[in-house]
């Protein structure tokens, strides 16, 4: 019995921090998400430390009796009863097949960057996506997109409007809606990206595909430093909470943003500076395609 216990005390461990890490990436706080999933901050704050609902024991044992997985449980896949057979064949698959999988799922026609000039801007609130992006396309001559501003005007909402009505999940798919389109533009394009959209999976893939796309890397106080600049924190409060929660936010999501095939180091350099690297790391990829344009 003891091994049981040990096993359970194990899973539990594992659950909070898959779950604390699911709200991390996203930039959740315990308040926001106690907020929209109707939870006290006090469970999750049990359930990330593993100490979870005994009920998500008690389901784990009858999965476990009877051999099937406990995703399986809670998901369902009725409607894809192939779903348990694909999934065991992709754990073992090699990156090669893996790759192929994902092309024939996507139907094999989403758009490549190839060579043309589209470049996206991802990396934390403050790490000059929408500064840096504007000036860059100005000095090439490009096209110049905000995404949130692209999806305040396809669906005449703020971004503010769209989370109080459709919740996080609904600013998501709005999100990549507005994403979709972009890669059909030709270019040549600047796209600045919302710091959490390497939260989800789908979109990010999309657009590391269609885009050439660059991490605008910055040390935590630089980001913290300029979101107050910008007006976006309270200068009081406590600081010491604040940029506890940002390190851990930029931790989580730094393997996703180290995903980007280039990365501009935006820290302690003056603004002309960064537009300088930015710029030159935009003629390495293209070349004579950053020329600017009539």
């Amino acid at each position: 019995m003891t091994g049981v216990v040990e096993q359970e005390s194990l899973f539990l461990t594992d659950l909070g921090r898959r779950v604390r890490h699911a709200r991390t990436v996203r930039g959740l706080s315990r308040k926001v998400l106690s907020q929209t999933s109707g939870l006290s901050e006090r469970y999750i704050a049990q359930l990330e430390g593993g100490q979870g609902n005994v009920s998500i024991i008690l389901l784990r044992r009858v999965a476990n009796a009877m051999g099937v997985r406990l995703d399986d449980l809670i998901t369902g896949n009725d409607a894809q009863p192939d779903w348990p057979l694909i999934r065991d064949l992709l754990g073992q698959a090699s990156p090669a097949q893996v790759a192929a999988a994902k092309q024939a799922l996507s139907g094999g026609s989403r758009p490549e960057a190839g060579d043309r000039p589209r470049v996206a801007l991802i990396g934390l609130r403050g790490a000059g996506k929408s500064t840096l992006g504007k000036l860059a396309a100005e000095r090439l001559g490009w096209t110049f997109v905000e995404l949130n501003a692209e999806i305040e005007r396809e669906n005449a909402l703020s971004v503010q409007e769209i989370f109080a009505i459709y919740g996080q999940e609904g600013y998501r798919r709005l999100e990549q809606q507005a994403l979709r389109r972009l890669t059909e533009h030709p270019g040549p394009l600047i796209l600045a990206t919302s710091g959490g959209i390497v939260a989800e999976p789908l979109t990010f893939d999309l657009l590391l595909q269609a885009f050439y796309t660059i991490w605008l890397r910055a040390r935590p106080e630089e980001h913290m430093s300029r979101v107050r600049e910008q007006g976006h924190l309270a200068t009081t409060g406590d600081h010491a909470s604040a940029m506890q929660e940002l390190r851990a936010v930029l931790a989580s999501r730094e393997p996703l943003y180290a995903r980007a095939p280039a990365t501009v180091d935006t820290s302690n350099i003056p603004v002309q500076t960064m537009l300088d690297r930015l710029t030159a790391a935009i003629e390495a990829r293209f070349g004579h395609a950053v020329s600017p344009v009539a």
